[in-house]
């Protein structure tokens, strides 16, 4: 006779929720999650040891106070509902739309006054934290990890932007000196890209730093349109596809910072101009004071810096150290490659945002050269383990991963101790600059294409002889 307490417990582990959460992939999914939620507490404790609210207290003010991340927030809304059926997509919009309209009455009746931040995005958050509620307790099974999945990659979005900010605040404070010197020497070699872009950014006037700024600031809401089509069967299929964007948006911004801790540079309009006075509108570190009083020399971007023996300078404690890599070159690459099986205006859309983007990232001197070729490099290794870990390991995905991974790793070693052999001898390091970029771009586009799955050709019908 087996005992009352063996029957109960027998009882719970045969019951269908207590399988369900006890399957290998859901406690991936949840170690996962604990992972990711020490990591912002972790931030949270560094930024309060700052004095600045972290990714988890701005997070939960922009429940009821006014969102500094409007757009995106209804961006990964959108994100969310690609595991909702039409006519819940429709009422969640809805849901979301109203309690904006509530919130903006109940601002203009107490006559409050939206200075810092946007005046919708509440309703966003609202309905996406609601989704949560419903996953826990009014679904089941696979709906429920389908919702909960859904619900996680819009936090896990604007919790990106969140921890990103919070990392850069880390990084100006815990490394008071910056290596510009040596990367804008190193960038001799490619001809000061960032001086020469700068002055044409300047030529265009108004028109084109406003149109290079909307493309730069809005980055990831471009980001969100391409991964809602590579979404967009998520509900009919009830499962996630096996690769997508998000993936590779969310593992660069959990790596990047890290190498911004090894290799901090400001970048050239800091180092080399009048900081946040030269572009009035661009959109500094809160509380950041003008930094000309610590840049090496005012010439950004008229004239390009003398070719002199680099070392480390001390810059303020407020500028983030985020140049190498370039992260916004690194996200507007992977926008660029899963745009590519796209309709044709996306397509069209992608090539722009990226050529736009290097533009922008050199055209108002947040990015050398140098930082936007690590950028690239960095990207395609990332995807590359992303795409070799969801298809199975084998040679060619580690060899490629391996190889774009020292490559990356070289690139910084040159850029830190061969400098001036590089400013020296252009016609020789810049080659070889372009090579080694190139080399990488060439093995990922073979790999990947021979990773695609052959289609086979359809075999035409043998014509048959006419009857006599």
């Amino acid at each position: 006779m087996i005992p009352t307490e063996s029957r109960f417990f027998s009882r719970i582990r045969s019951s269908s929720s207590f399988a369900t959460w006890w399957r290998p992939r859901t406690l991936l999914w949840t170690a996962a999650g604990v992972v990711v939620l020490g990591f912002l507490i972790a931030l949270e404790v560094a930024a309060r040891h700052y004095g600045l609210p972290g990714p988890l207290t701005t997070q939960v003010q922009e429940v009821v106070l006014p969102p500094k991340s409007g757009f995106l927030l209804y961006a990964s809304m959108g994100l969310m509902m690609v595991v909702l059926t039409r006519r819940q997509r429709f009422i969640a919009a809805g849901c979301a739309l109203g309690i904006d309209a509530v919130f903006v009455l109940v601002r203009w009746a107490f006559e409050i006054k939206v200075t810092d931040g946007h005046p919708f995005g509440n309703g966003a958050l609202w309905v996406i934290l609601g989704c949560a509620v419903i996953a826990v307790t009014r679904r089941t099974g696979q709906e429920r990890m389908l919702l909960l999945k859904g619900v996680g990659l819009a936090l896990l979005l604007v919790a990106g932007r969140k921890t990103g900010d919070t990392w850069l605040l880390i990084t100006s404070k815990t490394r008071p000196t910056v290596l510009d010197q040596y990367v804008a020497t190193a960038d001799h070699a490619l001809g000061e890209p960032s001086w020469l872009v700068g002055r044409l950014v300047t030529a265009t006037g108004p028109f084109g730093f406003h149109l290079l700024d909307l493309v730069y600031g809005q980055l990831a809401v471009a980001a969100v349109v391409v991964a809602l089509y590579q979404l967009r069967n998520v509900a009919a299929e009830r499962r996630f596809p096996a690769h997508h964007l998000v993936r590779t948006f969310l593992v660069i911004g959990l790596i990047g910072p890290a190498i911004y801790m090894i290799f901090p540079v400001v970048g050239p309009i800091f180092a080399y101009g009048n900081g946040i006075e030269h572009w009035p509108a661009v959109h500094p570190w809160p509380g950041q004071p003008p930094t000309g009083q610590w840049a090496l020399a005012n010439v950004w971007p008229d004239t390009p810096p003398s070719l002199d023996t680099p070392h480390p300078m001390p810059f303020d404690a407020f500028t983030p150290r985020n140049c190498m890599p370039s992260l916004h070159t690194a996200w507007a690459t992977t926008i660029f490659i899963h745009s590519r099986k796209a309709p044709r205006p996306m397509r069209f859309a992608g090539t722009f945002w990226l050529l736009a983007t290097l533009c922008a990232t050199l055209g108002f001197g947040y990015h050398y050269g140098a930082d936007l070729i690590a950028g690239v490099v960095f990207t395609l290794t990332i995807e590359s383990a992303l795409r070799a870990h969801g298809r199975g390991w084998d040679r060619s995905g580690i060899q490629l991963v391996a190889y774009g991974a020292t490559v990356f790793a070289a690139l910084l070693v040159s850029y830190r101790y061969l400098p001036v052999e590089m400013a020296m001898h252009p016609w020789v390091f810049g080659p070889l600059l372009i090579l080694a970029l190139t080399s990488v771009i060439y093995g990922y586009v073979r790999t990947t294409k021979a990773w695609e799955p052959a289609v086979a050709a359809v075999r035409q019908p043998e014509p048959q002889p006419e009857p006599a």
